[in-house]
This record gives C-alpha cells, structure tokens and sequence, in this order.
C-alpha cells in the first residue's frame, strides 16, 4: 500500500513538472506539497528507553525534522525479539526503523536522519572542514562528558573526588569551545548542541552524586542549555532531571552501589569503545 501511495505521488510529480510552463504559478506550491506528503509516507519506528539521553538524541533529530514516527519503548531488562533482530550485534536501543531497514548507535542515526530528509532544519553545516569539526567535539561528548559521568556514579572516597574534577575539566573545555557564541554551531542549533544537551538530565545526578553545582562550576554550559531548552524539539524529548536521579536511585537500592549503577550505565549504553 505505502509502495503505491509512493509510485502515485511520484506520478502526480511528474504531471506538476511536464505542466510547469503552462502553469507557473502552481507547480511549486503544488511541487512541494507533494513531497512533504511522500516524506511523511515513511515508516519510521523508534525502538527506546525514554530516560536514556541515547534515545532523546533521535527524539531530537525527528522533531527538528518534522517527522512523524512510532515509538516503541523498549523493557531493557527483557529486550523484545525485535530489538534483537534489528540490533543483533549490540542488542541496545535506540534502533531507528525505517522502513524496515535498522539504523543503529545515536550519532549515526542522527547523521542518518540529516543526511535523508536534508529539506529542513540542517544539523550538519555545509563546509566539509566544519563538519569534521563537530563530528570531533561530538566524539568528545561521548567519550569525555559520558564516561566521565560514569567514572563519578560508580566510584568511591578520592576516586570519587577525582572524577568529579575530571568532569568538571571536560566541560569547562567544551565551555571553551563554546566561547561567546550562542550555540556550538554558532548562530543556530546544530548537531554538537544536539548531541550534548541531552546532558542536561543528568545535571542533577551530577550534583548530586558529586556534591557540586553545575551553575556555579560551569556557569557558561548552564546557560547554553537553557537556550536549547526554549526549543520545543528538545524540550519536550528530555527526561526530567529529578526523575533521571531517582532512576539512579531506585536501581542502586537493588543491590551494591557499583554493580546497580554500573548495570544502569551500561542499558544507556554508556560503556562504549574508545
């Protein structure tokens, strides 16, 4: 059915532009209301967790797009037969479906998302130099603010201490790259804001379990996330800070302290390969 709904908006496409002489002024309203209507007809369906700041990337990257999908929230603890079939390497969410076809890992669903539907909202800027630039920082969110983040849930007394420092290092050098610009990307949000600000829901875990204050610390990455948040796109795909923290703290009550939380960070995926 999708298939002929397709081959029928290709059709009435091929009418618009054999007719664009005789009628200027229709065919590109008409052009571009036909191809907003054939993106639409893609089946995308996202398997997720919605506490994880993985899956809010994606949530991100199709509200920005406009597209419309289907989530499909995953159990982590007893992972369904789909999840395995799409994802059966790293068995871990989020797995974007699009028709039919799995795209894994966030970042390159993401980059998969702006590469397909490039019509609006770019994440990616258009100079090749540019865009090796935030696949870089990007990189550096994962392995630096993410595994930092793990390093502080899952440690102890001065190591505990250390990470905390460690973390707080990261992001005074993402603050740094921040500089006096508004966003990463500069001007308008982009795929290095993407790909960091679903941070923001673990800032009070942060807090919390490292007996510090982001605002005071790192007063410059607060305040950046606060613009991003006045986007309804991100706003409404992040998890509520608070309620991050007490899944940290339902889960560390179900057994040792390193074993919950190490157990937590791994379903958010956060135990990833250098």
């Amino acid at each position: 059915m999708k298939l002929q709904y397709k081959k029928a908006c290709l059709g009435l496409n091929f009418i618009v532009i054999s007719q664009r002489k005789q009628f200027p002024h229709l065919l590109y309203p008409l052009f571009f209301s036909i191809s907003a209507i054939m993106s639409q007809a893609d089946e995308l369906i996202l398997l997720e967790w919605y506490p994880s700041p993985f899956a809010a990337r994606v949530r991100i990257a199709l509200a920005e797009k406009g597209l419309n999908y289907e989530s499909r929230p995953e159990d982590l603890t007893n992972k369904s037969p789909l999840l395995l079939q799409m994802n059966p390497v790293n068995k871990q969410i989020p797995v974007l479906i699009h028709n039919g076809r799995p795209i894994c890992e966030s970042t390159v669903i993401v980059q998969y998302i702006d590469e397909v539907w490039n019509h609006k909202s770019p994440l990616f800027p258009s100079d090749p130099h540019q865009r090796a630039h935030s696949k870089f920082w990007a990189d550096y969110v994962d392995k630096k603010i993410f595994g930092g983040g793990m390093q502080l849930a899952a440690s102890k007394g001065e190591v505990k201490e250390a990470a905390k420092k460690y973390l707080i290092g990261c992001f005074e050098t993402l603050e740094e790259e921040l500089g006096d610009k508004p966003f990463f990307g500069g001007e308008s949000f982009g795929y290095v804001d993407l790909v960091l600000i679903p941070c923001h829901s673990l800032f009070y875990t942060y807090e919390s379990l490292g007996n510090l204050s982001m605002a005071e610390e790192c007063p410059k990455i607060v305040d950046w996330a606060q613009r991003c948040l006045q986007k309804e796109s991100v706003s409404k795909s992040l998890c509520d800070q608070q309620k991050f923290y007490a899944i940290i703290s339902e889960i560390s009550r179900s057994g040792s302290a390193w074993t919950s939380v190490q157990k937590f960070l791994d379903k958010l995926d956060l135990l990833q390969n250098s």
